[in-house]
């Protein structure tokens, strides 16, 4: 077997062949430079394997290739119904390999397996269905102006996309992202983080298979400041679109100027939760659980900053880390009860325990974790999930991204009051609100400035609704029909029927 390609066994057992080269025209190759990136297992510390990382040439002709697929009648003039049964059997055949998608996903990223298989996976799948059926639906208007005109406007695809994905939900982000783009005629080169490659490259395995001509869906490996800069710089690129930090949205804003590229950016967010005195308490702890230690913080929308009414606050905050302490299990992601693996890098790991202690010297309560856990064979990227509170609003750790099992929680005396301090942040992606008065969650979501609010529940978003922020957390929608406008420009076409000069 050539270096493009390495057997394999899983930490549970699983022998599968991973791909290490960048996809392109249907095909691994490897790169121009042949520099590698090494995929790191965080539960351990160990190397799992080196995939080959795409330089400026290689993205180069991993764009040439799908601006030739992007013009070739094959994609371009398939039928609508026939692209939907493309991306069809292209879902049937992630479900048919949804086992092996969810070992490499938790064996790179860290995640529990039972997250990866029986949550991630279906999300895979069911946005690629989602938008298969949005094939044959994309639709154009006619606009009645006089008898002398007929207009009307047709939805194009934009071209030749750039996606870039995140590390901490690696294959949905590659779902939320494919499906809109390919379902209205695109074209894709999409990058996956360096960090956690490995997931995408097998998923690469099944886009020839499913019937996606050369050059449709390209994927690359790669740094950011190397091939991630060279995407969004690239002249012939029509539109990029970018999951990540906001700090590195800014910077692919200002690189896509160039050629002033569509864009849509899903960024940073440190999202408010507000527990009203009249609060069903027991729901709002265990929704307040999952909000901020799913996924083992590392959530965009995660609920980090907890504000909790005066009048239950004592009882909120001993519910909370009861909760916590019985439900955040920490241990091997392959475990059947494990809820919270390790962080997905020493670099990640590092943060999170620097904004312990910048908690500790700043004043605030240390009301559980705060410390490595070494209970799982005294190796790995583990943090013992980590409450707060008596935290003040001008705190770096609660005005700042942390993105693990970290939470901050604060007391608040009135509505105004915290809808003021839930406002009082650079972010704007998501919300939560708990209070059983109907009136007062409609009012308070309102008022609150960000893309998603959610009234008695926390991050249980839907493949079916808009997905996106506000301020410093986004440009842009993903998910639901909201998903398509991305992809899509509107022309409109003027018929003269009778108007003479």
């Amino acid at each position: 077997m050539s270096d493009l390609f390495v057997e394999l066994t899983a930490p549970n057992g699983r022998k599968y062949t991973q791909p290490r080269g960048l996809f392109i025209n249907n095909e691994f190759i490897q790169s121009k430079s042949g520099e590698t990136i090494t995929s790191i297992n965080p539960s351990d510390e160990s190397e799992i394997t080196s995939v080959y990382a795409a330089g400026p040439e290689d993205v180069d002709i991993a764009v040439a290739a799908a601006r030739k697929a992007f013009k070739d009648p094959s994609w371009r003039d398939m039928d609508t119904t026939a692209r939907g049964d493309v991306m069809y059997k292209f879902a049937e055949l992630i479900e048919q390999h949804k086992e092996t998608l969810a070992t490499i996903e938790t064996w790179d990223n860290g995640k529990p397996y039972s997250v990866a298989l029986n949550e991630d996976l279906p999300e895979v799948t069911g946005t690629i269905k989602y938008y298969a059926g949005y094939a044959n639906k994309i639709h154009g208007q006619v606009i009645d102006t006089s008898p002398a005109k007929l207009a009307y406007t047709i939805r194009e695809p934009l071209g030749v996309c750039a996606q870039i994905i995140p590390w901490n939900y690696p294959l949905a982000m590659a779902a939320w992202k494919l499906g809109p783009a390919l379902c209205t005629g695109n074209t894709v080169v999409l990058k996956a983080a360096e960090q956690t490659p490995l997931s995408i490259l097998y998923l690469a395995t099944l886009v020839k298979e499913a019937g996606f001509p050369p050059g449709v869906i390209n994927i690359l490996n790669g740094e950011g400041r190397k091939a991630g800069a060279a995407m969004a710089m690239h002249l012939d690129i029509d539109k990029i679109a970018f999951t990540g930090s906001t700090a590195t949205g800014k910077e692919i804003m200002k690189m896509a100027a160039v050629n002033m590229k569509n864009i849509t950016l899903e960024t940073g967010g440190k999202s408010p939760l507000l527990v009203f005195d009249d609060a069903d308490l027991d729901q709002a702890v265990k929704w307040s659980h999952i909000g901020i230690m799913h996924n083992q913080g590392q959530v965009c929308t995660a609920t980090s900053r907890i504000l909790v009414q005066e009048g239950v606050y004592e009882q909120f905050v001993k519910g909370f880390k009861e909760y916590v302490a019985q439900a955040s299990i920490v241990g091997d992601p392959f475990k059947d009860d494990t809820f919270q693996g390790p962080q997905v890098t020493k670099t990640q790991f590092e943060r999170v325990l620097s904004y312990i202690e910048s908690a500790k010297s700043e004043g605030a309560t240390l009301e559980a974790g705060g410390e490595v856990f070494k209970d799982v064979g005294g190796k790995g990227f583990f943090i013992s999930p980590t409450i707060f509170t008596n935290v003040k609003d001008t705190m770096k750790v609660y005005r700042e991204e942390v993105f693990g099992p970290f939470v901050v929680i604060s007391s608040f005396k009135t509505e105004e009051e915290a809808i003021e301090r839930a406002n009082d942040t650079t972010y704007g992606l998501g919300a939560a609100v708990f209070t059983q008065n109907i009136a007062k969650a409609h009012r308070v979501a309102r008022l609150i400035e960000a893309g998603m609010v959610w009234i008695n529940s926390s991050n249980d978003s839907d493949l079916r609704i808009p997905f996106g922020g506000v301020k410093q957390s986004g440009i842009g929608r993903e998910l639901g029909e909201a998903g398509l406008e991305g992809y899509t420009n509107k022309k409109a076409v003027h018929v003269n029927l009778g108007t003479k000069l």
